[in-house]
């Protein structure tokens, strides 16, 4: 049961039926509210609503024995006392930009003149001053004072309450760990940004691959979906990360399946750092040949004699999969151990296993 209300005081209920021109709300057991069904209406004529939805709506007054309500305070809905009222409750109320004067707009709300500054039309992006102009925009009071003949009205208070209730909705389901479908917006060197539910979350061009990424751009795209986990959430400070790398297996838990030690591989540079280099294994492998092993002098600039890409070809020294770390020693190529290998097997003869190179020329 609802108790006596005054007009510009807000209520939630019940759509209980929708009749043409007209949705009646449930007020109690004996009454309903009635709204214009216009006002849940796109420009097709399509409602928003159905019966049993909840809404908000604002108290207009009686009027034929009917309790009116509105979806919002505005125009001829707006006299002095429901404005008032808004002032007093927070309430949002419609009005529309006439004119840009100096500091900022002269704003029609119902039937009265009000002021917005500059600095409260818009939240974060701001448009150029006469885009406002002409426009039918939602604001709340800040000022109210000799009854209403002047009226300070702020459109970036209700943006600002407006993206504060969207973050706290998102902050509900989307946590640390949580598995987000988002849309990539825009590629930075640092990373990308992806569109979450209207929220820009970042993905470090670290967590989009198992192996080290210097080009974003071979790996996502602007307009391409993506599915990702969240491994930051700070919503605080309005900061939210998410990585590709996280739903892929992490390949360091199979490694003794793949490696041994002593093993001999072909690679190729992934890295070159002061204290050696890093050869790229497999995806999300890469093992580290240290500048002592690499037969240089220990003041030689390891960036100048080696590159990125560069071939090289080592043998696994350790394996450390807990700390996840292979150190490895140069060798020569698999390839040059084949040929010699073959070469060996074509020129044995019956004077033992062991290839004599002086042997074979005394032969000829």
């Amino acid at each position: 049961m609802f108790e006596k209300l005054t007009p510009g005081q807000e209520i939630e209920s019940t759509i209980v039926a929708i009749n043409g021109d007209t949705v009646f709300i449930d007020m109690s057991a004996k009454s309903e509210g009635v709204i214009a069904s216009s006002e849940f209406a796109d420009e097709n004529g399509n409602l928003s609503v159905k019966e049993g939805d909840k809404i908000k709506a604002f108290f207009i007054g009686e009027k034929n024995g009917e309790m009116r309500f509105t979806t919002k305070i505005a125009g001829n809905n707006a006299d002095d006392s429901m404005l008032e009222n808004a002032f007093n409750n927070h309430i949002p109320v419609e009005g529309h930009v006439e004119k840009e004067i100096k500091g900022g707009y002269e704003v029609t709300v119902g039937g009265k003149r009000g002021f917005c500054p500059f600095s409260q039309m818009g939240f974060r992006q701001k448009e150029e001053t006469s885009y406002y102009v002409g426009r039918t925009l939602t604001f709340i009071i800040q000022e109210y004072r000799d009854e209403g003949k002047k009226l300070v009205v702020s459109n970036r208070a209700v943006l600002e309450d407006e993206h504060k209730g969207k973050l706290n909705g998102l902050s509900q389901k989307i946590a640390v760990g949580s598995i987000v479908t988002g849309t990539i917006k825009s590629l930075m060197s640092f990373g990308a940004f992806v569109d979450i539910d209207g929220f820009q979350a970042l993905l470090p061009i670290s967590e989009v691959a198992l192996e080290r990424v210097t080009d974003l751009s071979k790996y996502v795209q602007v307009g391409q979906e993506i599915t990702a986990k969240v491994i930051n959430a700070d919503w605080a400070h309005e900061k939210v990360s998410v990585s590709l790398k996280a739903l892929i297996a992490d390949p360091w838990e199979t490694i003794s399946s793949k490696f041994s030690k002593g093993q001999k591989i072909d690679g190729k540079i992934s890295r070159v750092a002061d204290f050696g280099v890093f050869i790229n294994l497999d995806k999300g492998i890469d093992g580290l040949v240290h500048q002592s092993a690499l037969g240089v002098d220990r003041n030689t600039n390891l960036k100048k004699k080696f590159s990125v890409g560069q071939e090289m070809s080592v043998i696994i020294k350790e394996i450390d999969a807990e700390n996840k770390r292979i150190s490895l020693v140069p060798s020569t190529s698999t390839e040059q151990d084949d040929n010699a290998n073959e070469y060996f097997a074509s020129h044995n003869d019956d004077d033992g296993d062991t290839y004599n190179p002086f042997a074979a020329l005394l032969k000829k």
